[in-house]
């Protein structure tokens, strides 16, 4: 009966097909088991594709469920991914409130705020699951969206930027991981050959062809393909957040307490070599030329500027050795080691006396 069924292009009926029928024009799966059935998350209602198609390819249209009066769209019809609505409702309600609210744990200065802020936003995620509060909890997400909007970006430019980290991490180690078990291929080959060519030269086989040995693949180039986290362009939040009133049903601004306060980033200084050690003298000015008999002489004789000799080189290094004393002073740090000595004698003696001290006191002789 099974196989008649299946020549007449009829499927076979399973469990829970009973369900399948779309409620517009009331075709089953059991008659057409090519049919797929679409959801709209404006309502949530099941249509077959023909209806979608049939209905909505005109434009906008109401829903034609008896009791839904909701302006659906075409394109906003996807293929349902649980079996169950209420599910499925569910996870498209959380997933655009965790949008709005997606700051994290190291935001908050204490884990209290942070634990308001969850419970805020699983009553907001409450409130549109079970119809309480709709248009009062709706207009609050929207607030705290517009007011929040540069930060929530910036939150998820770097969770994206994370997660692409995360993935070129993830793909370099299954790159490496197929290197290594390359080259580990290659040395047992290696081993296989010089074994094979060992046990013919004991045997004292003639050897016509020399094994040859498989291709270096360590010569040839290999690139890594690594994915990189892309900037976004989203704007990034300059002005520290305000502390705000609380949201109310007539629309105010909305507030989280216990956020750290937003500092902007550090500019990025030019490297330097010295690490900030300015090498410009402080007593003297260097100058390009200083006139001296000598100096004329070697600045005109061949044998000195034959050999590339600079004499400015000259002119630094005997400034510096003229000047190099200048910046110490020898009483200050004669002082400094007086009072360093006479602190470490007075501790000196100190020590010896309590030494002293407890000593007469414990002998009992």
């Amino acid at each position: 009966m099974q196989k008649a069924a299946q020549r007449n292009g009829v499927g076979i009926r399973q469990h829970g097909d009973e369900d399948d029928i779309c409620p517009v024009c009331k075709s089953s799966r059991y008659l057409n088991p090519n049919m797929r059935f679409l959801v709209n998350p404006e309502c949530y209602h099941k249509m077959c594709e023909s209806c979608v198609d049939r209905i909505f390819s005109t434009g906008p249209a109401p829903c034609p469920i008896a009791g839904c009066a909701r302006t659906l769209r075409k394109q906003r019809f996807r293929k349902q991914t649980f079996e169950d609505l209420k599910i499925e409702r569910e996870v498209d309600i959380r997933r655009r409130v965790a949008q709005v609210f997606n700051k994290q744990e190291d935001d908050f200065e204490t884990l209290r705020a942070f634990n308001n802020y969850l419970e805020e936003m699983e009553v907001t995620t409450f409130n549109l699951l079970e119809g309480v509060d709709v248009a009062a909890t709706e207009r609050k997400l929207a607030a705290y969206a517009a007011q929040n909007g540069g930060a929530i970006a910036q939150r998820d430019a770097k969770s994206n930027r994370d997660r692409s980290t995360q993935n070129a991490n993830s793909a370099a180690v299954k790159e490496q991981a197929l290197l290594n078990r390359s080259a580990a291929d290659r040395a047992s080959l290696l081993l296989t050959a010089e074994r094979e060519e060992s046990h013919r030269e004991t045997l004292g086989a003639p050897t016509k062809a020399q094994v040859s040995s498989p291709p270096d693949e360590a010569s040839q180039k290999v690139v890594l393909k690594k994915s990189t986290a892309r900037r976004t362009a989203a704007e990034r939040a300059r002005d520290k957040q305000q502390q705000l009133p609380g949201l109310s049903a007539d629309g105010e601004e909305f507030r989280i307490e216990g956020l750290k306060p937003v500092a902007e980033a550090p500019v990025e200084k030019p490297y330097n070599p010295f690490g900030g050690l300015s090498l410009t003298p402080s007593y003297y000015t260097l100058m390009s030329y200083y006139e001296h008999p000598w100096l004329d002489r070697a600045r005109t004789e061949a044998s000195i500027v034959a050999g590339g000799y600079d004499l400015r080189e000259y002119y630094q290094r005997t400034m510096l050795e003229a000047f190099a004393g200048l910046g110490c002073f020898i009483e200050e740090e004669m002082g400094e080691r007086a009072r360093g000595s006479e602190g470490a004698t007075v501790a000196t003696e100190g020590a010896a006396l309590a030494a002293g001290g407890h000593g007469e006191e414990d002998d009992v002789l």
